[in-house]
């Protein structure tokens, strides 16, 4: 790119030397190139007096950095200890430490060089410590390698989506300005669901409130949709309702087939029917607007109760068992 630029610059001038000398006036140049016409007496002058190789030769150097290398380094060690917000700190610092004093384009354009850059923090969320992490994973493994035709693993979990048009990137023409009208009502449809990775089963039910009478119904509609099953896991998180009386009456029944498996804190990730969410929020919520609660909770419902049956092997790949550890590691998480 920098030598198509310069080769560019040694073009303009060319033309401009070959209008001069088709009797073109400076001004009707500088107005053709949209130049200055100082910019085109300019050229002439060097050209009248250097020559064709003076006018092609690109003579800018730069200038030297107000600051020594050894004051940059110390500068940038400084830097990598805190989180500078804007420069004024910087240039205060700077003028306090090594004496220059910088304007703030050129504190900006001191902090490219040496490799800064304005960025915003990654919220990340809190993680289980990657012991834990790998322990579940070869638990799940195990499992599903040595699991028998009589039983079945489930993920489970609750989702709560909110009636508002939820704007989402996507590709449209340039200058079209698209917009999703605004909804007046913040109501949420509360879905308590699981997901059975090998059949793609995904029982639910639609309680008022998320707790542990939604869990029992739950494992209650797990259990009647699998009759053939001798034992049926049910991997789901520490929720307090997943561990409430409730949910401990249920399980203690003589007949009862469900066996539960708490994830560890702090790991949705390793929950796939939280990707089976973001699937229901692409198709049903992202850049879409429903005249009322209504329209929305039919929605939803229409999602989990036909579009998922209908087109569930296009999202195997999405929401799959596919798990990874997740750390803090490659991150500078500021304290």
């Amino acid at each position: 790119m920098r030598r198509q630029r310069e080769d560019h610059g040694i073009a303009r001038r060319a033309n401009a030397m070959l209008l001069l000398d088709d009797g073109k006036s400076c001004q009707a140049i500088s107005e053709f190139l949209y130049l200055d016409d100082d910019t085109i007496r300019g050229w002439y002058k060097t050209y009248r007096e250097g020559g064709w190789d003076a006018l092609a030769l690109n003579g800018w150097k730069g200038g030297h950095s107000q600051m020594t290398q050894a004051e940059e380094a110390a500068l940038c060690v400084w830097l990598e200890e805190r989180f500078c917000r804007s420069t004024v700190e910087i240039r205060a610092h700077i003028s306090a430490e090594f004496g220059p004093e910088y304007s703030h384009s050129g504190c900006i354009k001191l902090l490219a060089r040496l490799g800064f850059e304005y960025r915003k923090p990654k919220p990340l969320p809190r993680v289980a410590s990657a012991e834990k992490q790998t322990a579940f994973i070869a638990l799940y493994e195990k499992l599903m390698r040595e699991l028998p035709a009589d039983e079945a693993a489930y993920f489970a979990d609750a989702v709560h989506p909110e009636y508002q048009s939820k704007p989402a990137f996507a590709w449209v023409k340039a200058g079209s300005n698209p917009a999703v009208l605004s909804t007046a009502g913040r109501g949420r449809v509360n879905i308590h669901g699981a997901v059975n990775l090998e059949t793609f089963d995904t029982p639910f039910v639609e309680p008022t409130t998320v707790d542990g009478g939604s869990a029992v119904q739950l494992l209650a509609e797990i259990e009647k949709r699998n009759p053939d099953k001798r034992l049926i896991h049910v991997i789901w998180d520490n929720a307090a309702y997943h561990k409430g009386p409730d949910v401990r009456t249920f399980l203690a029944r003589t007949t009862c087939r469900i066996h539960p498996i708490q994830l560890s804190p702090y790991c949705p990730h390793l929950n796939p029917i939280e990707r089976l969410w973001a699937v229901l929020h692409q198709y049903v919520t992202h850049n879409r607007y429903y005249r009322s609660q209504k329209q929305f909770a039919d929605a939803i419902l229409a999602f989990m109760r036909e579009t998922i049956p209908r087109k569930w092997k296009n999202f195997r790949d999405t929401v799959s068992d596919n798990f990874r550890v997740i750390t803090h590691e490659k991150f500078r998480v500021l304290e």
